[in-house]
């Protein structure tokens, strides 16, 4: 069973940048579509992009497009979401998922992280 682990998240104001990376363990992250979400307060966790397993084809969601890329570390095991160009609305604890399936689109995700909390100062 692969354990997820995210790191990175912090305070920045507008217009700055993060880098949030997911550990994986128990498993190899290159056999798994990886996803990013978030949660804001009150609202529902949300996808904000993902890439896929086998072709990497990456997937964001129109309002990070542009703004927020994902990357996938073979060699580290790892899958990183450069966040740049931080708006306030970004703010949101932000989750990692794997899931068995070459489809990013979808909240159903075998594996979770625990969050890793985001805050854009405005």
């Amino acid at each position: 069973q692969v354990q997820l682990v995210e790191s990175g998240g912090g305070l920045v104001q507008t217009g700055g940048s993060l880098r949030l990376s997911c550990a994986a363990s128990g498993g190899t992250i290159s056999s798994y579509t990886m996803g990013w979400f978030r949660q804001a307060p009150g609202k529902e966790r949300e996808l904000v992009g993902g890439i896929s397993w086998r072709t990497d084809t990456t997937y964001y969601v129109d309002v990070v497009k542009g703004r927020f890329t994902i990357s996938r570390d073979n060699a580290k095991n790892t899958v990183d979401l450069q966040m740049n160009s931080l708006k306030p609305e970004d703010t949101a604890v932000y989750y990692c998922a794997a899931r068995h399936s070459i489809i990013i689109r979808s909240s159903e995700y075998n594996y979770w992280g625990q969050g890793t909390q985001v805050t854009v100062s405005s």
